[in-house]
């Protein structure tokens, strides 16, 4: 997929930990760790907002375009 999710990045740079960051966003462990493991195959903008918010980014800071490669 085209899109990467860098949220074990800023997770990473913010140095906060997957049960912090679920129980500050309400979402399950596992949810949160697909997408931080770039798994997803989508996000909610309302799940995007409260990620972003705990983590006091911006949506460009966790989510990437990447053009694929005709490989792919």
């Amino acid at each position: 997929m085209a899109i990467i999710i860098n949220l074990d990045v800023v997770m990473a740079k913010q140095k906060k930990g997957l049960t912090e960051l679920a129980g500050e966003v309400d979402i399950t462990l596992a949810n949160l760790s697909i997408l931080k493991n770039n798994k997803a195959k989508a996000v909610r903008f309302s799940t995007l907002n409260a990620i972003c918010k705990a983590l006091n980014c911006q949506p460009g800071d966790i989510l990437e375009y990447v053009e694929e490669s005709k490989e792919d």
